[in-house]
C-alpha cells in the first residue's frame, strides 16, 4: 500500500525540546558584532553581559528588586547552585511530575541527604498543589518538559508563606506569565523558549531569597562555581555581568539577538501568544482523530510549550516501537526532528511550540504526521 505524501512541508522542521528553534530572524551573521577574543570583564563585555540581565528583566517584567544573575551549567548549574546554597534552613518539599523534578528530588534526597516531603504524581498528572505546606522550602517545576504539565497558574502559592519557593522555570520563562510575587527564585536556560544557545543558566532571586543567602549558611562545603555569597553578603558582581566564571561571549550575542527578536514579536504577550497559537494548532488536531491524545490528563496543566502526545490506537502492538518509528520516519522525511518523548517518559511524541516555531510550520508538520501513522500502521499490518 502507497500513501500519498503531503505537498507542503514545515520551513523549519526542527521542533526539539531543547536546545529549541532559533528564532525566525535568526542568521549568523547578525552575531557579527560578539565581542570575540574580548575579556568578559572589559568595558565591552560587561555591558553585553548587562544588556542580557536588563533585557530579561524588561521582557519577563521582573521587579526592579529582584536580582538576575547568569550562571554556568545552564537551568541545571542555576538550580543545582540555589539547592546547595539555600536548603537545610527549614523544611523541605518536594514536588514532581515529571523526570527533571524527579532528578531535583534525588539531589536533594541522596546527595544533600535532606529529610524532605516528596510528592510525586505520574506522567501527565500533577500533585495535589493545595495540600503543600508553605512552612517549608517549596522546589518545583513551573513546566513538566518531559510530560508536557504545567502549573495552570500561581493562586496555589500562599502570599503569608514562611519558606521559599524554588522554581524551576525553563520550559515556561518567556512563554507563560510567571507571578514573581510568589516566586522567591526562579531558574532557566536560554536554549529553551527564545532558542538561545546552550550552557548558560539564570537565576532570579527575591528579597526574601537573597535574606536567606546572607543569613543562613550550610552544613556542607560549597565547591567555587556554587557560592553566591562573600563574607556574609551576597556578591552583587554576578547580577550586574561579573560572572563566576568565563562565558561564551558569542553565546550573549546570540540572546541579545533573542531578546531583540523577542521585543519585535511583541514582547512576552507576543512569545505567549504565538506559543498558545502553536498548542491550538495541536490541540485541534488530537480533537479531530482518535489515534492520538495529550499526555496531560487535565486541559488546566497542558503545557504551551513542551507538548506530549500519546497514541490511543488499539491495532497499535508495541506502542514505544511504534512512537520510535514514526517519529523516524519524520525525520527521515526532512518534516519533524528530535520529536521522540524524553527517554524516561511514556511512549509517544513531544513537539516543542514555544514562540520561535511558527504555527504554518506545526500545520504542516501535523499533515506528516497524519501521513507518518497511516503509513506504519500499514507497515504494522504487513508484518503480522
Amino acid at each position: 500500500m502507497t500513501l500519498s505524501k503531503p505537498a507542503t512541508r514545515p520551513d523549519n522542521p526542527r521542533f526539539s525540546s531543547g536546545p529549541c528553534a532559533k528564532p525566525p530572524a535568526f542568521d549568523l551573521a547578525k552575531l557579527a558584532g560578539a565581542a570575540l577574543g574580548r575579556s568578559h570583564r572589559a568595558a565591552i563585555g560587561k555591558d553585553k553581559l548587562k544588556a542580557a540581565i536588563e533585557g530579561t528583566r524588561e521582557i519577563l517584567g521582573v521587579p526592579a528588586d529582584y536580582k538576575i544573575g547568569i550562571v554556568p551549567a545552564s537551568d541545571t548549574g542555576a538550580v543545582e547552585m540555589t539547592l546547595w546554597s539555600m536548603l537545610g534552613a527549614r523544611g523541605v518539599e518536594m514536588l514532581a511530575w515529571e523526570s527533571f523534578g524527579s532528578g531535583w528530588i534525588t539531589d536533594v534526597t541522596k546527595q544533600l541527604k535532606l529529610d524532605a516531603v516528596v510528592k510525586t504524581a505520574d506522567y501527565g498528572e500533577i500533585v495535589d498543589l493545595g495540600s503543600v505546606n508553605f512552612d517549608n522550602d517549596v522546589v518545583f517545576t513551573w513546566n513538566g518538559t518531559t510530560s508536557g504539565v504545567r502549573v495552570p497558574n500561581g493562586d496555589w502559592i500562599a502570599d503569608n508563606r514562611d519558606g521559599l519557593t524554588i522554581c524551576d522555570a525553563t520550559s515556561a520563562a518567556f512563554a507563560m506569565d510567571l507571578p514573581w510575587d510568589k516566586l522567591d527564585v526562579t531558574t532557566f536556560s536560554w536554549q529553551k523558549v527564545l532558542g538561545g544557545e546552550a550552557a548558560h543558566g539564570m537565576l532570579i532571586l527575591s528579597p526574601r531569597a537573597v535574606e536567606r543567602l546572607e543569613s543562613y549558611t550550610p552544613a556542607w562545603p560549597l565547591p567555587k562555581i556554587f557560592r553566591l555569597t562573600k563574607g556574609g553578603k551576597l556578591i552583587e558582581g554576578i547580577f550586574t555581568g561579573a560572572t563566576i566564571n568565563t562565558p561564551s561571549m558569542l553565546a550573549v550575542e546570540d540572546y541579545l539577538l533573542a531578546l531583540d527578536w523577542a521585543r519585535s514579536v511583541g514582547g512576552l504577550q507576543g512569545l505567549i501568544q504565538r506559543a498558545d497559537a502553536n498548542t491550538k494548532a495541536v490541540a485541534d488536531f488530537v480533537e479531530m482523530r482518535d489515534w492520538i491524545d495529550f499526555l496531560a490528563q487535565d486541559p488546566a496543566t497542558l503545557s504551551n510549550t513542551s507538548v506530549c502526545l500519546k497514541f490511543t490506537d488499539d491495532r497499535i502492538q508495541d506502542g514505544a516501537g511504534f512512537a520510535k518509528s514514526v517519529a523516524k520516519r519524520m525525520e527521515t522525511e526532512g518534516v519533524a526532528f528530535d520529536i521522540g518523548a524524553y527517554r524516561d517518559a511514556p511512549a509517544g511524541l513531544r513537539i516543542w511550540c514555544g514562540g520561535t516555531v511558527a504555527t504554518s510550520d506545526i500545520g504542516a508538520m501535523l499533515q506528516w504526521l497524519d501521513w507518518a501513522f497511516e503509513a506504519e500502521i500499514a507497515a504494522q499490518s504487513e508484518t503480522v
